[in-house]
């Protein structure tokens, strides 16, 4: 009787809606966060999802679709990013540094003084899970099978990257297209997650899993597998706690991603003096392993 009582809020549409997007989100954190946590690009992923905010505000304001307006304005964002650090002018995280408070201020703006939508403004920062439709859930669809198709055919290459950038040029395999790439993919994973978290709670489900999952393992496939399936219980479990308490689904998904970290790390801190004493402290796996078809 009690699983049947938890199970209540997943007979109704609009939570079942929820959860398909949730899960469907979850493929992609699970492709792209470790890449996105091995790369160092936790900043870029959460600075690219605020600077779709300007472009949600527009197509609220204007009447179009919002996911065009925000992946338009994130690729865009994507793109010079990508094309200054290709040429050295900057890193990723000073150039998303210097966007992100602009976006968010421009965002503000334009929903406060030129559209006068400000009462939109909450929901396009923390998103609404449970007002998801069909093209929500189309949209995130198509990016976890991008974000699986692009981590089977690139994924040596960003993981020799990742682990060794100057060994990897030193091997041929440095690759600026492969690099666009990956930082398109996480603009329109970024854009997919908007619906769900909003533009300011992303790294919920693209970050924080993922560095959950590197604590436990050193091993991409478990890595990834892993945070899949965090992201989906994370996702799932704040997705039914909001519905009971009546909060924010995308807050509640964040504090719960949170939580888990934060306990992650502590056993993992307190383990260490174990591990030491067992000799537990392998190295990590190789690129060059990888790139021999090792994972």
């Amino acid at each position: 009787m009690l699983m049947a009582d938890v199970l209540d809020a997943f007979q109704l549409p609009f939570v079942q809606r929820a959860l398909v997007e949730v899960l469907l989100l979850s493929v992609a954190a699970g492709a792209l966060g470790t890449w996105i946590v091995l790369r160092g690009l936790a900043f870029y992923a959460h600075g690219v999802a605020a600077a779709a905010f300007p472009g949600l505000v527009l197509a609220d304001g204007l009447g179009f679709s919002p996911p065009l307006g925000a992946f338009g304005v994130a690729l865009l964002f994507a793109l010079l990013v990508g094309r200054l650090s290709a040429r050295g002018r900057s890193g990723h995280d000073s150039l998303t540094a210097l966007v992100l408070v602009g976006a968010l201020a421009v965002g503000i703006v334009l929903a406060s003084d030129v559209f006068h939508s400000a009462a939109n403004v909450e929901t396009l920062l923390f998103g609404s899970l449970l007002a998801v439709g069909p093209g929500e859930i189309r949209l995130a669809a198509v990016v976890a099978v991008l974000a699986a198709l692009a981590t089977y055919l690139l994924g040596r290459r960003w993981l020799a990257v990742g682990f060794d950038a100057g060994a990897a040029r030193a091997l041929g395999v440095r690759s600026p297209a492969a690099d666009a790439v990956l930082l398109v993919l996480i603009a329109l994973a970024a854009v997919a997650t908007l619906s769900a978290v909003g533009a300011l709670l992303s790294t919920a489900l693209l970050v924080v899993p993922a560095a959950t999952v590197r604590l436990g393992t050193r091993r991409m496939t478990p890595w990834q597998l892993g945070t899949v399936a965090l992201t989906a219980f994370e996702g799932t479990a704040g997705l039914w706690l909001s519905f009971q308490t009546n909060a924010p689904p995308g807050a509640t998904i964040a504090v719960i991603a949170g939580g888990v970290f934060v306990l992650a790390a502590t056993a993992r801190v307190s383990a260490g003096p174990l591990r030491r004493l067992l000799g537990d402290d392998a190295a990590p796996v190789a690129a060059a392993a990888t790139l021999r078809g090792g994972r």
